[in-house]
């Protein structure tokens, strides 16, 4: 922490002549400021403004804290404060970056309104640790020295390198070496004896994309939606277009010429996707588009890249980022397009610190930045349609694949009247004799099957045979999952792992302990005893560590050194693999259980991408989903490809369920690792629960997680009709909860989680 503090000391611009950089102007900036901290607290603080120092709204700065030095943003110029001048400290310095805008400033208040967090903690989203305001240590690179030693030893490898050097271009050492094909300790000799001298080189500047790159040959429709897009983004000013396009329809390519249109304007461009995993075949597109790589934003970037990305969007050098969620909160000047791909997945909601959901916070972050912004789906959340029904959205639609490629074929798999049967040692089974047959068939053909399950591991579950005893997480309300590739149990929540123990915990019974339900592992041992010369790939992301790993397991299947890929939701959505024509869904009845509202959406989501990655080429996709209720209306929607009827039927429960967009839900999770404190101050919420007209307030119960990472939890739940003033109600009612250590007390607007 200390060495953090030094870096960032150094880095500031003192008080003094200039200091102010390239923002000075006269009379810039009152007696005192307001700096906003990233830290949870609710306001700014006053700090005193030094006479030689000029200071502006959104200025980066070092102020102390207590007996730190920290970063932090100038929000508002005081005449003077509540606080007696002499009680107040002076503002250290300021850093050289570009000021965070107004509009991103305005983008930030807002979301601490709507999601009833704490200013201080949504500024940490965009500052970070402020790290990233340290300016980059210079490159360092070798050239040959203008004047020649007196004396030089001379040996071959000296001579490759002075040839080498003879252009007179600044490489790096290690480059300098590989080139001559010498020895680091040669090149490093020849600088100390004065042969060669160092050079700071200029910071590395990001590739920038070329606009008018040829693209590929549009049909008729995605040149209409293409258009309509460019059109928009030469108007300017904030609009939301629902681009709505079948799975193969060409969404990407449509959108990317949007994404040239502002580029050609000179503004910047931020890209949204909802998975890291998606990136990699994303990012080969748009190199090919547009001739570089874009800056890339997600937690699996290292550190040093990340702090480079910060300031190139600051510095307006980042002409298009494509990252996950948290990418909103990069500090762009001039944000011309906004693009929220794939815009109905889940994993677009922040669930821990602040809860926000990233589609809805874009949408503002749009409209704060003045600009216009695209959402992308092939199924479209039922909140985006209805505001695209009710003409808050504009709406485009791309109803049919490209190049020629039809849909595929989905056929329902009866597993009471087909149920699995066992192969040799496989008991139970879980592929029944249809998809079987079809796996076969497609193998047979030079053709790639997909299976999927969104279960990762061997099992869910392991069971005791003697007792009924269920193995669980000693942190959290879960059950332990099975990776038997790995040899341990492990929680999928707190990441809490176990051996697998050779007795039951309970009953002390030996060899009692049996695997229950399948998951990905499980599955492929199945497909092996099947089709022992399959090449299989099993797509988990427990079992691939980061990007890099699903970037090669990729390339495996899009060289055809894979038959059979076994996957979670890692492969249902933005893969496209040209010899892949079977799907085969093994559970499709496994996200319709529970009482979560959005439970029939979501699996229809799902199941509709994971069906539309077959087929996506010449040869005919099948798609086979294997399901207890082929009666349910998800699978008869899937079946007749009827989307229209399925979302009507939808938006009809949820305006007479008042559920979501019809009304406003909200979340208020009550949160100790002591029972006793839990409950007390759960009590007092209770009785002090706030009462209006449309607004009804349900609780407390416990949590869908009762227990979460050692924390017992329960949570009230509010529904108000959409005129209510529902975070104005929870910002009072929680002002009443005296403050305990040990109560953590957390509200999600909008829950997604109910399960």
């Amino acid at each position: 922490m200390k060495d953090q503090q030094t870096s960032l000391a150094d880095a500031a611009a003192r008080p003094g002549p200039g200091a102010g950089g390239p923002q000075d102007a006269p009379g810039q900036g009152g007696a005192c400021v307001t700096v906003v901290l990233p830290y949870p607290f609710a306001s700014g603080y006053s700090y005193l403004r030094p006479d030689d120092l000029s200071l502006a709204p959104g200025d980066f700065v070092l102020v102390p804290l207590g007996g730190r030095e920290v970063p932090g943003v100038v929000w508002a110029l005081e005449d003077s404060s509540e606080v007696a001048a002499e009680k107040l400290k002076p503002v250290l310095a300021r850093f050289d970056v570009p000021p965070l805008s107004e509009s991103h400033r305005q983008f930030l208040e807002w979301l601490a309104r709507y999601t009833v967090a704490l200013l201080g903690s949504v500024v940490k989203l965009t500052l970070g640790s402020g790290q990233a305001l340290v300016p980059p240590t210079p490159r360092k690179a070798l050239r040959l020295a203008p004047e020649s030693p007196g004396e030089l030893r001379q040996t071959a490898a000296r001579r490759k390198v002075l040839e080498t050097a003879a252009d007179g271009l600044a490489r790096s050492a290690r480059d300098l070496a590989s080139e001559a094909g010498v020895g680091p300790s040669v090149v490093k000799g020849l600088l100390e004896a004065g042969a060669l001298e160092q050079v700071a080189l200029p910071p590395e500047r990001l590739p920038e994309p070329d606009p008018d790159a040829p693209g590929p040959t549009l049909s008729r429709q995605q040149r209409a939606a293409a258009e309509s897009l460019r059109a928009e983004v030469r108007a300017g000013g904030f609009h939301v277009t629902l681009l709505d396009g079948v799975t193969g329809s060409g969404k990407t390519e449509v959108y990317f010429e949007a994404v040239a249109e502002a580029l050609r304007a000179g503004r910047q461009v931020l890209v949204l996707l909802p998975e890291i995993a998606l990136s990699a075949q994303w990012i080969d597109r748009f190199e090919q588009r547009f001739g570089v790589a874009p800056a890339l934003w997600h937690s699996d970037v290292p550190t040093v890249r990340r702090r480079r990305v910060w300031r190139a969007v600051a510095e307006g050098d980042a002409k298009l980022v494509v990252g996950a969620r948290s990418a909103l909160f990069l500090p762009f000047q001039d944000l011309g397009l906004v693009v929220v791909d794939e815009e109905q997945e889940g994993a677009y909601k922040q669930e821990d610190g602040v809860v926000y959901h990233a589609r809805d916070m874009a949408v503002v972050r749009a409209r704060c930045a003045d600009c216009p912004i695209v959402l992308v789906s092939a199924t479209p959340s039922i909140e985006s349609l209805v505001n695209a029904e009710a003409g808050k959205y504009g709406h485009l639609a791309l109803p049919e694949r490209h190049g020629g490629a039809s849909l595929p074929s989905v056929e329902l798999i009866d597993l009471k009247a087909k149920p699995p049967k066992p192969i040799g040692a496989i008991r139970p089974a879980w592929l029944s004799d249809p998809l079987r047959a079809a796996l076969n068939e497609t193998l047979a053909q030079g053709e790639q099957a997909l299976l999927f399950l969104n279960r990762r591991g061997y099992a869910p579950l392991t069971l005791c045979r003697s007792c009924g005893h269920r193995i669980a997480c000693p942190n959290c309300s879960a059950w332990l999952v099975e990776h038997r590739l790995a040899g341990h149990l492990q929680c999928h929540h707190c990441g809490y792992r176990g051996a697998v123990p050779r007795s039951c915990p309970a009953c002390g019974a030996e060899d009692s302990l049996t695997a229950v339900g399948p998951g990905v592992e499980r599955l492929a041992e199945e497909v092996k005893a099947l089709l022992p010369e399959a090449r299989l790939e099993v797509l988990s992301s427990d079992l691939l560590l980061g990007p890099l790993a699903l970037e090669e397991a990729v390339r495996r299947i899009e060289s055809h050194a894979v038959d059979v890929i076994i996957g979670t939701q890692l492969v249902a959505k933005g893969h496209h693999f040209p010899l892949l024509t079977c799907v085969g869904v093994v559970d499709a009845d496994l996200g319709l259980q529970g009482g979560d509202p959005r439970a029939f959406e979501r699996t229809y989501q799902m199941l509709h991408q994971v069906a539309g990655r077959a087929g996506r080429a010449k040869a005919p996709g099948r798609v086979f989903l294997q399901t207890y209720v082929p009666e349910h209306p998800v699978m008869q929607a899937l079946v007749a490809g009827d989307r229209e009827g399925f979302v009507s039927l939808e938006i009809e429960t949820r305006r007479e369920g008042s559920l979501p967009p019809f009304a406003r839900l909200a979340a208020v999770i009550v949160a100790s690792r002591d029972e006793e404190r839990l409950e007390a101050a759960c009590r007092h919420l209770a009785r002090s629960r706030p009462e209006a007209d449309g607004l009804l307030v349900l609780g407390p119960a416990p949590a869908p997680f009762a227990l979460l990472r050692g924390w017992r939890r329960n949570r009230f739940l509010l529904r108000a009709r959409r005129d209510v003033p529902l975070q104005n109600h929870i910002r009072a009612w929680l002002a009443g909860l005296p403050a305990k250590a040990g109560v953590r007390v957390q509200v999600d607007i909008d829950p997604y989680s109910f399960l």
